[in-house]
């Protein structure tokens, strides 16, 4: 009964967040399966939707990523990050972690992590 009234509570309080993009960043594994270095940050001005109600993570970049939202992971938080983190798939298919972090040092400033097996994908992201 309790997990009912806490699943119709979430329900209830569904909301969509609006962020925009202002430099991306990459980092890929190489071939022997360690993580290279990061991509030169490159300015980007892209929306970045998550959307509750409908359980997705939409970004607005050339080819729209569409994310589902397959789970909703415990946020995190410790002296410097406040992390909300969600198991996803992507539009083709494939499995994918994305993180939305606050970074509290550095001014509240928030990133999203789109975490791939092979590859992460960051935006530097701000609120609408």
């Amino acid at each position: 009964m309790l997990l009912f009234l806490c699943l119709g509570l979430q329900h209830s309080y569904s909301q969509k967040y609006q962020f925009k993009t202002s430099g991306f960043s990459v980092l890929e594994k190489n071939e022997r399966g360690k993580w290279g270095k990061w991509s030169d940050l490159k300015l980007v001005n892209l929306l970045v939707s998550l959307d509750t109600d409908k359980s997705r993570i939409i970004v607005y970049s050339q080819a729209i990523q569409l994310f589902e939202i397959i789970e909703y992971q415990p946020t995190e938080e410790n002296d410097t990050d406040i992390v909300y983190s969600f198991t996803c798939k992507d539009n083709n298919g494939d499995d994918c972690t994305l993180s939305i972090i606050t970074r509290k040092n550095q001014g509240n400033r928030k990133q999203l992590y789109i975490n791939y097996n092979n590859r992460i994908i960051l935006y530097n992201i701000f609120n609408m």
